[in-house]
């Protein structure tokens, strides 16, 4: 036996086949627990009424050496004075509520305890989404049910409710602001995603052992499925014509959406330190997926403005070291002027791919284009984009901003007629 520090907690492996205990010298009980699978926790091991017990401190990471002696030494005193923390905890976990949970769950989210795509913490902008269906979707349905009830009927009956619309609502969010929480099946999919998540969580935190959500099929999010025709982008040019004068800042932001493919946020936060004019990309300093570049084509690079004012943001808001903010009012707008009620300012970067296959570009640098995670191809031109995806991306943009400016005609080519740039794909 040793005495538990960092050293030691480092230094200890897993073995495939059995956990692996060590126990400290100092404090009698104390010690380190190693699964199989390499999840370090601190654990202690005491006796009260006749029985051996143990019980689970914390995981290492969240937790040091030093936090969790201190801890151990507060659970002997339970001990002490005739408690039992390991019943203790079996009565806890049974009573802890989904609401409870779900609380639990984004606190650890904001400290950057939860890790999400790539290895991460989650970003700020995403735990305001997942804020936003845990308290209008989530609570609703299953705050009050005890985590340790639930099980797949009840997670199927839960995105059922959601696709019928069953939470959905008008909130009052700020002075002369509302959201409008509809439902659907697409919020149902995203939803019951992020529930699967807390509820993995719980599985982690030993409150459950199985996730009542493994197995449940999701309902397919139709929004992905929707795009803009000819027709539609011409519609879209047309009433981006007649709001220029009114709202420039939108109009200029909703042309790039277009003619990019980034996410709205991207565009809204973009910095005038982030273009490469001469490199033909923009440089994100921070997307969904972390730095990502991104080829412009001359279309874009032609109507991307300066930036307005001395902000470091192109759209600066209302105070130039803020970002421009008003995007989707005046996008709800633009869009009943064009009869594209049922489109969103995402589905521009649906599709803005959708374009680009029909030009005979293949998925990877599409992806590449777009930024997406498993484009890889822009990896590897961080500094200079390779020539192909330029000309790939500068194709894409020219034959949207045609369509927009209804010229559609001879647009669109069919595959035979737009040979992939093998460069583009690695």
């Amino acid at each position: 036996m040793v005495r538990i520090t960092k050293r030691v907690v480092d230094a200890t492996k897993s073995d495939p086949k059995n956990d692996v205990f060590v126990w400290d010298g100092e404090l009698p009980g104390f010690g380190l627990r190693v699964r199989s699978g390499g999840t370090k926790t601190y654990i202690l091991q005491y006796r009260t009424a006749n029985r051996q017990r143990r019980t689970t401190i914390g995981r290492v990471g969240p937790l040091t050496p030093d936090e969790a002696r201190k801890a151990a030494l507060k659970l002997l005193a339970q001990v002490a004075h005739g408690g039992d923390p390991s019943a203790e905890r079996a009565n806890e976990r049974l009573s802890v509520t989904v609401k409870a949970l779900c609380q639990r769950y984004l606190a650890d989210a904001e400290r950057g305890l939860v890790i999400g795509r790539q290895g991460k913490a989650k970003k700020g902008s995403t735990l305001v989404s997942d804020r936003g269906r845990v308290v209008r979707h989530i609570v609703p349905l299953l705050g009050n049910r005890r985590v340790t009830d639930l099980a797949s009927a009840d997670i199927v009956r839960f995105i059922r409710d959601v696709s019928s619309g069953k939470t959905a609502a008008v909130e009052k969010t700020v002075p002369h602001g509302k959201a409008v929480v509809r439902g659907g099946r697409g919020t149902a999919a995203r939803t019951v995603g992020l529930l699967g998540g807390i509820l993995s969580y719980a599985v982690a935190e030993g409150i459950i052992a199985v996730n009542p959500v493994h197995g449940v099929k999701r309902p397919a999010d139709t929004r992905r499925n929707l795009r803009l025709t000819a027709t539609d982008y011409a519609a879209l040019g047309r009433a981006l014509d007649e709001f220029a004068q009114q709202s420039p800042k939108a109009v200029k932001a909703i042309w790039l959406l277009a003619l990019t493919g980034c996410r709205r946020g991207e565009i809204e936060r973009l910095k005038g330190s982030e273009i490469d004019r001469l490199g033909k990309c923009i440089r994100l300093a921070d997307s969904k997926q972390g730095a990502s570049v991104r080829p412009l084509g001359s279309a874009a690079l032609e109507l991307l403005p300066e930036v307005f004012g001395g902000s470091e943001f192109v759209f600066p808001g209302n105070k130039e070291e803020a970002p421009y903010v008003g995007l989707p009012k005046v996008w709800t707008r633009v869009a009943q002027r064009a009869g594209l009620v049922k489109i969103t300012p995402h589905t521009l970067r649906h599709s803005f791919a959708s374009v680009a296959n029909d030009l005979g570009f293949t998925e990877p640098t599409i992806a590449a284009i777009l930024g997406h995670a498993a484009g890889s191809v822009t990896g590897r031109y961080v500094h200079h984009l390779d020539a192909a995806l330029i000309a790939a991306a500068d194709r894409i943009s020219c034959a949207i901003y045609r369509m927009m400016k209804g010229d559609a005609a001879d647009v669109i080519a069919f595959r035979s007629a737009a040979p992939e740039l093998k460069s583009a794909e690695g």
